[in-house]
């Protein structure tokens, strides 16, 4: 089979690898219809993720068709459509029964980071009961690529993190897909203001249409000091951090305001500063998370209620022989106006 192989710091091939096999009862192997690409991806290339190694199949998101099951699968049989979760979650373990699927013990992000992932042909899923979901009838299946991960991630970590309420002030801090999801799910809470913060027009046009109620450009002075502007001094409600790097996290503890929160969503890795010189006595509420999914199944019956629009976030199609193109137009997103793009395998 065809596949996309993590080949160290800045380093990717498209390669030719045996097509998994079942190793444990509970695996299926999923034969690839749709995958994407994520920005944790990107990070994996820039070295930020120590756990995933060289020669690693990178991708956590798709959906596709169940080739084979193990002997003790009971929920799924070959030729069902399924959605593929990001998270693989037994559902036994300490961490599982307190709905904590990031940290499953023989589970978690696992695909494309510990073992083989999604930008393939096929994949092979672990705990596959909990890990996939059925594709209803008739379903969008482009749509629900976007549930893998970008929407549960947006809504888990940055929006029910972040604490959003009806009347709230939010701010998110980064117009990609990840920030973008997480506009897109903080109009379930009826919040009176959503301003959204990056270094990119196009990225904030885009951010006008999905539902932001004021946009600030970073590349054009101090991001802080206009959303303070535009609250009056007050700050916001809730910050998302939803970039990953240093200047956006601390933006938003340059923006919360007394009795807010920060929710950061951005994978980060090289340290950032928290100034508590400043917040100790600010009463803030500081979230980070590692999305478990457990949105996932209300999630799948607001898009099929067509209550939100996972498709929005979509802009560009490749096939998977030419997923090295797809990655420099996802990486290149500010010449490309790329958000998501979907990978036809």
């Amino acid at each position: 089979m065809r596949a996309l192989v993590y080949q160290g710091p800045g380093r990717k091939s498209l390669e030719d690898r045996p097509i998994p096999e079942v190793r444990a009862p509970t695996d299926a192997i999923v034969k690839i219809v749709k995958t994407t690409i994520c920005g944790t991806d990107l990070h994996i290339l820039k070295g930020d993720v120590p756990t995933c190694s060289a020669g690693r199949i990178l991708g956590h998101e798709g959906v596709g068709i169940v080739e084979k099951i193990g002997a003790g699968m009971t929920s799924f049989r070959p030729g069902d459509r399924a959605l593929i979760s990001c998270i693989s979650a037994c559902g036994c373990c300490e961490y599982c029964r307190r709905g904590m699927y990031s940290h499953c013990t023989t589970g978690g992000w696992i695909l494309g980071n510990t073992i083989d992932g999604t930008q393939a042909e096929y994949v092979r899923i672990p705990h596959a009961d909990t890990s996939l979901y059925r594709i209803p009838e008739g379903a969008d299946e482009e749509a629900l690529v976007m549930l893998s991960d970008i929407l549960p991630t947006g809504f888990e970590c940055g929006v029910l993190n972040g604490k959003i309420t009806p009347g709230s002030t939010v701010a998110i801090v980064g117009a990609g897909p990840i920030g973008l999801a997480a506009l897109l799910t903080a109009q379930f809470y009826a919040p009176a203001e959503i301003i959204v913060i990056d270094l990119d027009d196009n990225r904030l046009e885009v951010a006008k249409r999905f539902g932001a109620t004021k946009t600030v450009n970073a590349a054009h002075g101090d991001p802080a000091e206009a959303v303070m502007r535009l609250t009056e001094e007050r700050g916001v409600d809730t910050a998302i951090e939803a970039v990953g790097a240093p200047a956006s996290f601390i933006t938003c503890e340059n923006i919360v305001g007394p009795g807010g929160t920060i929710a950061n969503v951005g994978v980060h890795g090289v340290k950032v500063d928290l100034h508590l010189e400043r917040l100790w006595a600010q009463n803030i509420t500081m979230t980070t998370r590692l999305v478990d999914t457990v949105t996932t199944p209300m999630l799948l019956k607001t898009v099929q209620a067509r209550r939100i629009d996972p498709r929005k976030l979509i802009t560009h199609h490749f096939k998977l022989e030419q997923i090295l193109d797809a990655y420099d137009t996802f990486a290149n997103a500010a010449d490309t106006h790329a958000l998501k793009v979907i990978i036809e395998a």
